[in-house]
């Protein structure tokens, strides 16, 4: 019988050497431009790195079992395995995530090696070279670890599943239903990129992906409803980012974070529906207020759908999401068996039915496979590289010094530490994939947190949106900068534009650090509540971050709809005063809804 740590290698050697035949030494212009592969023959020096991969890595699977017990020990056979697989990880990581990474990796190991030096909290424990790179490959909490073995095992079934489910005809299905649903409404392909992104972003998880995937419909449109490009990318880029978040799939981090905190999956994705309904929620009034603000029109009516047209001829790709739903809620199933069963209906049903009359075939099976192995080679590269950065912290003692050292600069002070946290958890996403970027801050930061009394579910889901949001926010903001590619905006604006429009990410997690009933947890009456006062804050908010409510908002009136809104998104359950705050909050709302609406009616009589 393999150990996990076996099966993890063999397959990190297969994704290792398909990452050198598929991502060029330099890149081309196309790679740059977005596009991650390359069409060009792999020269020889790549074929050869590419059978060095598989080599090492064969090596270590089969000699796991006693490669790990020498994994404190420097000799000729550890250092081989563990110089050589180091050094290929890292060229694969420059090759297909950049030097972002690259150069965080090589300041940790630096640190790591000269940490026992520095006065003061930060101060870690001696590590030698040689321990520290036999640490890192071959013992089970570096390399081979939970990370990569969640890719291997969990993850690599979610991604051919939603493969399966593009090649079935499902990903039109959904982008179909998106159009139908509002496109005949204000603002409707904004509109359309929210509900898209979302649908889409269940499956996918990845926000450069999702962005590509779902943007290259979802921006020309904006942009010919008269949209102005930066806005077009903004909304695209805000929404794709929020598939990170939105159950059941949420990508692969949710999959890690599960693992870290010993919980089953299903309470992560239950605890992050309501945390994504108000994000998406909020992206979608603000589409509408901006639509109604600058008079963006409606889809084209040529090229809407109709809805029940659409329903009955791709319903069935409704099945596999109720496969996957019940399975692993219900029957309690591991989420790769989910996976593999809502494949199977995938598969069924694609072959069986198809969408608009294009059934699956063999062929569509076999690419939907390729695909996966293709698309897997960054995943597996983040992964492993998300490997070392837990090796490094553990092998040193960083983790825990950066964690005491936080709790002391926050002062004790929990929403000292909660500002501290947000800000380090930005800076240190910037550039990176979002496993990298969570993997990261779990070690670093969410001890900090927990350790002050924060529940651990809170404290992963925070850095979690903190981290993600890294994605967004200038001067670092990849998924950002694809939607400027797609819509022919400038970078930073756009990227301005997004952190704009993506508001409620910045202030959510604050929420449901101080109540716990926005993650599902409480009683019913608090969860009915923070519902209510949670949605109708984020509406006012919206209002007044666009400054439309029926009409152009004058600025005293904006600034009431704001701070009707901060006070009605207060946690109640934090004080009995912040009770009477939300319920101050929700009757200065309802007085400027009608003092707007009054206002709206005099002015059409005028």
């Amino acid at each position: 019988m393999l150990f996990s740590e076996q099966f993890a290698a063999a397959a990190f050697g297969i994704g290792l050497a398909l990452t050198f035949l598929r991502f060029r030494f330099r890149k081309s212009h196309i790679e740059e431009s977005g596009y991650t592969g390359s069409a060009s023959p792999a020269p020889w020096y790549d074929w050869l790195l590419a059978a060095l991969s598989l080599l090492l890595c064969a090596y270590v699977t089969v000699k796991f079992p006693t490669l790990t017990a020498m994994a404190g020990t420097v000799n000729a056979e550890t250092m081989t395995l563990a110089g050589g697989i180091t050094l290929l990880t890292i060229e694969a990581t420059r090759r297909t995530i950049g030097w972002s990474l690259v150069i965080i990796l090589l300041a940790l190991a630096g640190y790591v090696l000269i940490g026992h030096l520095v006065p003061g909290q930060l101060q870690t424990r001696k590590v030698e070279l040689g321990q520290m790179l036999g640490y890192l490959n071959l013992d089970n909490n570096g390399l081979l670890g939970i990370v990569l073995q969640i890719t291997v095992i969990v993850i690599i079934p979610f991604v051919l599943m939603g493969q399966l489910l593009m090649r079935s005809g499902g990903s039109s299905f959904f982008n179909d239903a998106a159009i139908a649903l509002m496109g005949r409404y204000r603002g409707g392909a904004a509109k359309m990129a929210v509900v898209g992104s979302s649908l889409f972003g269940m499956i996918s998880g990845i926000a450069a992906a999702n962005t590509v995937a779902v943007g290259i419909v979802t921006i020309p449109l904006m942009k010919r409803s008269g949209m102005p490009a930066r806005l077009a990318g903004a909304i695209e880029a805000c929404a794709s980012n929020g598939g990170q978040l939105m159950p059941p799939v949420m990508g692969a981090v949710a999959f890690v974070m599960a693992d870290f905190l010993q919980i089953p999956y299903k309470e992560v994705a239950i605890a992050a529906i309501l945390p994504s309904v108000m994000y998406y929620a909020a992206l979608f009034i603000q589409a509408d207020l901006e639509a109604a603000r600058y008079g963006f029109g409606k889809v084209e009516e040529a090229q809407i759908p109709r809805f029940w047209k659409v329903l009955a001829r791709g319903w069935m790709f409704l099945v596999p999401f109720a496969v996957l739903i019940y399975t692993m809620f219900w029957l309690n199933l591991e989420p790769e068996y989910s996976a593999m069963a809502a494949s199977l209906a995938i598969i069924v049903l694609g072959f069986a039915f198809g969408y608009s009359g294009s059934r699956m075939t063999l062929r569509d099976l076999w690419d939907a496979v390729v695909a996966t192995a293709a698309g897997l080679c960054e995943i597996l590269v983040i992964s492993a590289a998300a490997g070392f950065i837990m090796g490094l912290f553990q092998v040193s003692g960083l983790a825990f010094a950066f964690a005491a050292y936080l709790v002391e600069l926050g002062g004790q002070s929990l929403i000292l530490l909660l500002l501290l946290a947000a800000v380090v958890s930005i800076i240190l996403g910037m550039g990176l994939p979002t496993i990298g970027v969570y993997v990261m801050l779990a070690v670093l930061v969410a001890p900090a947190l927990v350790k002050v009394g924060v529940p651990p579910l809170a404290a992963h889901l925070f850095i979690l949106y903190f981290g993600m949001m890294s994605l967004i926010t200038p001067p670092v903001a990849p998924a950002a900068y694809v939607a400027a590619a797609i819509a022919g905006s400038p970078s930073m604006a756009t990227g301005w534009t997004a952190m704009r429009f993506g508001w409620s990410s910045y202030i959510v997690p604050f929420l449901f650090v101080y109540s716990p009933a926005i993650l599902l947890k409480g009683s019913v009456l608090d969860i009915v509540l923070v519902i209510a006062t949670s949605l109708f804050g984020i509406w006012l908010i919206c209002a007044a971050m666009t400054g439309y409510f029926t009409r152009v908002l004058p600025a005293g009136t904006r600034l009431a709809f704001g701070a009707a809104g901060i006070m009605l998104l207060l946690p109640h359950q934090a004080s009995a005063l912040l009770a009477w705050i939300n319920m101050a909050g929700a009757a200065i709302g309802i007085a400027l809804i009608t003092y707007e609406l009054k206002a709206r009616r005099a002015y059409v009589r005028a």
